[in-house]
């Protein structure tokens, strides 16, 4: 019989700090990973890694995921302080809404930084130790937003589709390496900020175009992302899970559909 601990894998987190990030990192938890919890938030990510009550088994980390020196020095900490990394969630993001002739450059250039060049260069600071662990498994947050256009969302929706390719890229190249990229495009997700920047009249217009009829739970995307990083999920490279409700199938038409027959 042998004495010899059950492996403890080990996550990386971006935008950990509130919303979906931190919900994934529950997740993980509550399943016996490890979580590294980055954000640039400094005053909220301490509050969120003390209410996760695992201090053993979380590590908070200030870093910017535009920044290239600040990623590779939050990684090197991960790899000093548990020697391996199994996971990288790249959820980190920001949104700006604005129609396109009023979006600045400035504005456009902050969300492409976080957005897309982030998940790069997180990616690419986290391969070697991912190798060096024997395999593992990326997991961008994209959004519906990158799967079908809307308004007010230039350089959201662009950076978000960006990051959709970005995935298909890290399939093929890091797959022969032993690890797998993929994608999760998000729907309407019951945020506190959804709740904050959403008006009655944009949740009836979503819940209109939701074949389901309902934002999402952060719980619900969590669960589809920790599916990826799992080893149930060891054949599965180069995907984009749309945890939309059915938003992106519906397409158009539908809640005219849907008041004609009744409903």
């Amino acid at each position: 019989m042998s004495l010899t601990p059950p492996l403890q894998r080990v996550a990386l987190v971006t935008g950990a700090a509130r919303g979906i990030g931190l919900g994934i990192a529950r997740w993980l938890l509550d399943r016996g990973w490890r979580v590294a919890l980055l954000d640039i938030d400094a005053v909220g990510l301490p509050r969120a890694e003390a209410s996760l009550e695992a201090p053993t088994r979380t590590l908070a980390l200030v870093a910017d995921v535009s920044d290239p020196a600040q990623v590779q020095a939050a990684v090197a900490k991960v790899d000093a302080t548990w020697g391996r990394l199994d996971a990288l969630v790249n959820n980190a993001g920001i949104a700006i809404f604005k129609p396109v002739v009023e979006t600045s450059f400035d504005e456009w250039r902050s969300v492409l930084a976080t957005n897309l060049d982030g998940p790069f260069l997180c990616s690419q600071a986290c391969v070697p130790l991912m190798r060096r662990s024997g395999g593992g498994s990326i997991v961008n947050i994209a959004s519906i937003s990158g799967l079908r256009a809307s308004t007010l969302r230039v350089a959201y929706g662009t950076s978000k589709a960006a990051l959709i390719h970005l995935t298909k890229q890290q399939a093929v190249e890091l797959g022969t390496l032993g690890i797998r990229a993929n994608a999760v495009a998000p729907g309407p997700v019951e945020t506190e900020m959804a709740k904050q920047v959403h008006t009655p009249a944009i949740r009836a217009d979503y819940h209109d175009v939701i074949p389901l009829n309902r934002y999402g739970l952060v719980e619900e995307i969590a669960a589809a992302v920790g599916f990826l990083c799992s080893e149930e999920a060891g054949y599965v490279n180069g995907q984009v899970l749309a945890v939309d409700g059915g938003f992106d199938a519906a397409g158009v038409g539908l809640p005219t559909l849907r008041r004609s027959q009744g409903q």
